[in-house]
């Protein structure tokens, strides 16, 4: 072409103005060709491609660039190769052309000017500068085909770049592909591989590879070792960071200040405070170097001490900083935020807030939407959504975190159409739910019942594409697991799986959960092998569920074995599995492993929450001791944990007690006012301890001051205090209380009706107790076993025995399975009348029924002298009588209520006997003299009861072979009325 002779001589002389002499156009065959003519002059070659690229019509074409690179490389003409790679980069973006096309260019153009292949690593180098990984992987792969490796600086830049992006197995194949080729790593490429094998959580394979590369005689930098220290320090494994500190006292490696900042987190995510501010004090009071502290420092452990609840000591770190000049940044005020937010004190964070802007600092989402969290977690929904439109106003627009807090809080104090008020706003908005929001509303649906509005969402969640979200199936089994629908999640999970849903952990772990809740604890454990099968690792939530379904199924003895297992799989027993085990062994009536239990707990550092309190409060209710029940709400009122209730018990006197729960409330100190937040749990389990004093009217005032600061009763509230009220005779005033939370839009539920109408049977009034009982079916309830129960013994007690017998066979025929404590208030009526015949007739019934082939093992005949009650108590908490004596007056009386915590029996007795081992049986035999005007209260549960009331009496241990050892005989402790 001649026209390109004629300019690649002109620019050749540097005579460049001569140019515009020359008539010609810009066509990519006329650049293509002088470049290839001025491929020995780059400075030449460079003027022409500029002058091309400035025209107005034309634009230089991608072989162009190519070219241009290829020359600029070969001269050494770096900064400008790397100019127009990256405006070659731009070209094929937006023409969207394949990163091969330019490679198989850059082969040919290679080849055709035989130069070097610089070139190709510059061009991988600036790939992964935009981040464009799978071209530079692309670069990587086909360059040695060439003849050319990459360059070692190139393959860290390419292995850097695949870890931010996370894609950790491409990582480790670009390493060995690198060892292959012959690539040697230096330290730089070694620190990146160990922050890669930390942050994809193989923290063993990482430590493996230091010391192979050590072996090898490649010693780590600081900075490898301080990802080393990272990794441990995200799986609070201090005991790994003690290792890697060693190592590096063995290299004598100087620690910098990213490794004390690390170790700081470390202990503050392992809850050691102390040696954390150690550590902190050592870092500035003398290491032999010079660290220069910075906010970053001062961040790290002030957010320890929020996240661990000590906002005192977050205040005090902060103010030292401030006074050494040092200023507050976003990620301290937010700690602080989240720290107050986290521990009820919103006021606190909403200063903090106000802070932040005198600061000259935005707010950001994060510190709104933790806020809002808190707001909500507090029931403060109207300020939560005051908070919404402050963000709107300051330019802070509400996310998806934002609308799923919100339907959080509104699900949880079971505000459904609200939530769905709020739901339809945001996709109104165009704002598009994730898996977050509708695991949310399906819980919400769920947790009030509403099996069928929790389908027609699910129906919508597969409308919109997540039929594989394996959180969102969890979410719909979880649901339905707590329901008792194990048919219906298996259909569930068998649907899902068919559409390509794979299980993890968690799907295992909530069908465990939801047997064991059902009680076929047996099914539970066969998920269990088949996850152990599988290879698939066993969780501590896992084992959680196991020790309760345990325990609900009556097999405490198997519970030590599953305790084994965790240890020896190496998991660490948390406050959960603790609380599983307090509240399983106070069921059974073991105070002792009760207790045990909690020891062990506080001997690990283990603080107890508001969980572990009520259920150790409500258990020595239920077990009727009510004085250690309240001298333990006592010491958290002067410990402040619930300060709200300080008044109620100032006239308490519990020094002379000397028990275990004496020791529990001297266990008390600040971390078990941090770690627990009162909620209504809580404040249900204390007014219960105030009605079980007698105190009604102070449970009354309590709940009046508690009202004031946001408290909300429900039918727990209201259950405890008409149970308390029905059974003290003052059953009109129970039926006012009923109205009452009527008007508060709280539905009665059967607890509360069982209450009723149990107290209208104490108190003589059958006939409305009856009455009541046909009214339920119009109030939409069903009665159960216990409605049944207190009807049937108070018909018994009451000498109507023919409505007795009706109640039976309506129970029965509607599917409601008679227990022993059914037929044990007929054998009591049957005794009392004296009809042998009908009593051995229903002792035979109870044996063919398989309810008594377990108890009754000793019928004595009705002519026997003494009074015989061998009673066999069964894990199930049911009674079962054996025998009876004929003109006996002692008198068998079931009493039943609500607990806060469950609905398990509960009653009032003058006086006690205790047994500790639920295995054992025990009979008591009070003599013809001594039976006169003798009462006999008998209350069924996990832990029984035998109340004696008489002038004098005589008391003997029994067991199947009618003797008992001294340490039988103290299991058995009776108490009784006129004995010391």
């Amino acid at each position: 072409m001649v026209i390109a002779s004629q300019i690649s001589r002109l620019l050749i002389l540097r005579r460049f103005d001569a140019l515009k002499s020359l008539s010609f156009t810009f066509s990519d065959l006329l650049v293509n060709a002088v470049l290839k003519s001025l491929k020995l002059h780059p400075v030449s070659a460079l003027h022409f491609f500029d002058l091309a690229s400035k025209q107005n019509h034309f634009r230089p074409h991608f072989k162009s660039y190519v070219k241009i690179v290829h020359i600029l490389s070969n001269a050494r003409m770096f900064d400008e190769t790397r100019l127009y790679l990256r405006g070659l980069v731009e070209l094929t973006e937006r023409d969207q052309l394949p990163v091969s096309l330019i490679y198989d260019e850059l082969v040919a153009v290679f080849r055709e000017f035989r130069f070097s292949g610089t070139v190709f690593d510059m061009m991988m180098k600036t790939y992964v500068e935009r981040r464009l990984v799978k071209n530079a992987l692309y670069m990587f792969d086909n360059m040695p085909k060439c003849g050319h490796l990459p360059s070692l600086r190139s393959c860290n830049g390419l292995l850097s770049c695949l870890v931010r992006f996370k894609d950790f197995h491409v990582v480790y194949c670009v390493y060995d592909q690198m060892i292959r080729v012959g690539v040697a790593p230096d330290v730089y490429t070694c620190a990146i591989m160990v922050d890669a094998y930390c942050k994809d959580g193989k923290v063993a394979r990482a430590l493996e590879f230091v010391l192979g590369m050590e072996s090898m005689g490649l010693k780590m930098n600081i900075v490898g070792y301080n990802s080393l220290i990272n990794g441990y320090v995200e799986k609070r494994d201090m005991q790994g960071v003690e290792k890697v500190l060693e190592l590096i006292r063995q290299q004598d490696i100087s620690m910098n200040l990213v490794t004390y900042t690390l170790l700081i987190k470390g202990y503050c995510k392992a809850g050691n405070l102390d040696q954390a501010d150690r550590v902190f004090r050592q870092m500035k009071e003398g290491t032999g170097l010079e660290l220069v502290l910075d906010e970053k420092v001062y961040g790290v452990l002030i957010d320890g001490y929020c996240r661990n609840g000590r906002l005192d000591d977050a205040e005090r770190v902060k103010n030292e900083m401030l006074s050494l000049g040092l200023g507050m940044n976003m990620f301290i005020f937010n700690s602080l935020i989240n720290g107050y937010c986290k521990h009820g004190k919103l006021r606190e964070a909403e200063l903090v807030i106000v802070s932040m802007v005198e600061a000259n600092l935005k707010p950001d989402g994060y510190s709104y939407n933790t806020l809002l969290d808190g707001y909500c977690k507090r029931g403060m929904i109207g300020e939560a959504l005051k908070l919404c439109h402050k963000m709107t106003r300051d330019g802070v627009y509400p996310t998806n975190i934002s609308y799923n807090t919100l339907l959080k809080g509104l699900c949880q104090h079971g505000d459904m159409n609200d939530a769905l008020s709020l739901w339809e706003m945001m996709l109104k908005r165009g704002l598009i739910p994730d898996e977050v929001g509708f695991s949310t509303l399906l819980h919400g649906f769920f947790s009030k019942g509403n099996y069928k509005k929790a389908f027609t969402l699910w129906k919508h969640v597969l409308a919109r594409g997540y039929a594989r979200s394996t959180v969102l199936c969890n979410a719909m089994l979880n649901g339905l697991c707590k329901m008792g629908k194990m048919i219906e999640a298996e259909q569930i999970l068998e649907k899902m799986i068919g559409m390509g849903c794979l299980p993890d952990g968690v799907t295992n772990r909530t069908l465990i959960d939801g047997y064991c809740r059902a009680g076929d604890i047996q099914r539970a454990f066969q998920i269990k092998e088949a996850m152990d099968a599988e290879g698939i690792p066993a969780s501590l939530e896992m084992y959680n569920s196991l020790i309760q379904g345990l325990f609900q199924a009556q097999k405490s003895n198997e519970v030590s074995h599953m305790l084994s297992e965790v240890h020896a799989k190496a998991l660490s027993p948390n406050i959960i599995t603790y609380g599983a085990l307090i509240s399983g062994w106070f069921k059974e009536g073991n105070l002792k492993k009760a207790f045990d239990a909690y020891f062990e707990m506080r001997g690990k550092g283990i603080s107890p929450n508001v969980y572990i309190f009520s259920t150790i409060i409500s258990g020595l209710n239920r077990l009727g001791r009510t004085d250690e029940a309240n001298m333990l709400v006592q010491k958290m009122v002067d410990l402040g944990i619930v300060p709200d209730l300080k008044q109620f018990y100032q006239s308490f006197n519990f020094n002379a007690l000397q028990t275990e729960a004496q020791k529990v409330a001297n266990s008390l100190d600040k971390s078990a006012q941090i770690c627990t937040i009162p909620n209504k749990t809580l404040y249900n389990v204390v007014i219960s301890c105030l009605c079980k004093s007698g105190k009604i009217d102070d449970a009354k005032r309590a709940i009046g001051d508690l009202l004031q600061r946001g408290f909300t009763p429900d039918e727990f509230t209201y259950s405890t205090l008409i149970h308390t009220t029905s059974i003290s005779g003052a059953i009109d005033e129970a039926f006012l209380l009923r109205d009452e939370m009527i008007k508060k839009g709280i539905s009665p539920n059967v607890v509360i009706y069982n209450a009723l109408i149990d107290g209208l049977c104490k108190s003589g009034n059958l006939d409305r107790a009856l009455r009541l009982f046909h009214k339920l079916y119009i109030k939409g309830l069903v009665p159960n076993l216990i409605t049944y129960n207190i009807l049937i013994n108070g018909c018994c007690k009451s000498g109507s025995t023919s409505d007795a017998f009706k109640l039976l066979g309506r129970m029965i025929k509607e599917g409601v399975a008679p227990s022993v404590q059914t037929y044990c208030a007929f054998l009591s009526s049957l005794s009392r009348q004296g009809n042998e015949k009908e009593y051995v007739k229903l002792l035979d019934e109870m044996q063919k029924e398989g309810l008594a082939t377990d108890s009754i093992r000793h019928c004595r005949s009705f002519e026997d002298n003494v009074v015989h009650m061998p009673v066999s108590l069964e894990r199930e908490g049911k009674l079962r009588l054996c025998g009876f004596a004929k003109f006996s007056k002692v008198q068998c009386d079931w009493r039943y209520g609500a607990e806060p915590m469950d609905n398990n029996p509960s009653t009032s007795w003058d006086s006690c006997s205790v047994m500790e081992d639920i295995n054992h049986e025990i009979a008591l035999y009070l003599s013809e003299e001594d039976q006169k005007g003798a009462t006999v209260i008998v209350r069924p549960s996990r832990r029984t009861y035998i109340s004696v009331k008489t002038a004098g009496w005589k008391r003997k241990t029994w067991s199947n072979n009618d003797s008992c050892s001294d340490a039988e005989t103290e299991l058995c402790h009776l108490i009784t009325c006129g004995l010391a």
